[in-house]
């Protein structure tokens, strides 16, 4: 009997946009995050990340400053307001069919993200996945830190964050069916069994032509 298991990255895959981006842009609205170029400098690391040239360190260190003395329970409650006002409405609706008859048929899936933890494990819960890996940071004084806790979910660190999963889990699935958008998940792209790429960057799009097995999908919200 085959066992697959579904695995989907989370931003511009499963939503039409950047759960990481749409948290920035709800801690200015909030008051939470108050500098000037907060918005913009978000954007410009973004953009690094869509090139594939993101220094991840550097991008926690910046997008974590503003919750620094927060309590970790106040930023799981603001993650889970953003969830509802703001990230719900940008699931695709291919991703929102699909997740149901992947729960109702009971076969495994899970979103492993180069986003925080608190993030995906929000949006996840949300959108009905059992699991959500991202990547973890270290907790000081009851609150999160910037500083990365073992290997970040992030280019080939999703392999490997995977590869720990499915060791943990004692089972063995017939296939990987892997979803992503972004150049940033090529490594994954080539481990997995199944590809399909969601409205891919055009980077992305490029190995496609050289991978014909690898489905590519346009999705809408």
């Amino acid at each position: 009997m085959t066992k697959p298991l579904y695995v989907f990255d989370l931003d511009e895959t499963l939503i039409f946009g950047d759960s990481a981006m749409i948290w920035n842009e709800f801690m200015v609205e909030k008051s939470i995050a108050s500098a000037p170029d907060f918005i913009a400098e978000d954007r410009r690391l973004m953009a690094l990340y869509a090139k594939g040239e993101l220094d991840m360190a550097q991008y926690l260190a910046f997008a974590m400053a503003p919750l620094a003395k927060m309590p970790i329970e106040q930023v799981n409650a603001l993650m889970d307001e953003c969830v509802e006002t703001r990230i719900l409405a940008t699931q695709f609706s291919q991703a929102k069919s699909l997740i149901a008859e992947l729960l109702n048929d009971g076969i495994d899936m899970m979103i492993i993200s180069a986003s925080a933890t608190f993030i995906v494990e929000a949006v996840a819960r949300r959108f009905g996945i059992p699991t959500a890996l991202g990547i973890d940071l270290v907790e000081k004084n009851g609150c999160y830190t910037s500083e990365i806790k073992g290997t970040p979910s992030f280019r080939q660190g999703k392999v490997i964050r995977l590869q720990q999963w499915l060791e943990s889990q004692g089972e063995n699935f017939s296939e990987i069916h892997f979803y992503t958008d972004s150049i940033n998940d090529l490594p994954l792209c080539e481990y997995a069994d199944r590809i399909y790429l969601v409205n891919p960057c055009p980077r992305l799009s490029a190995h496609a032509k050289n991978n014909t097995d690898w489905a590519v999908l346009k999705w809408q919200v």
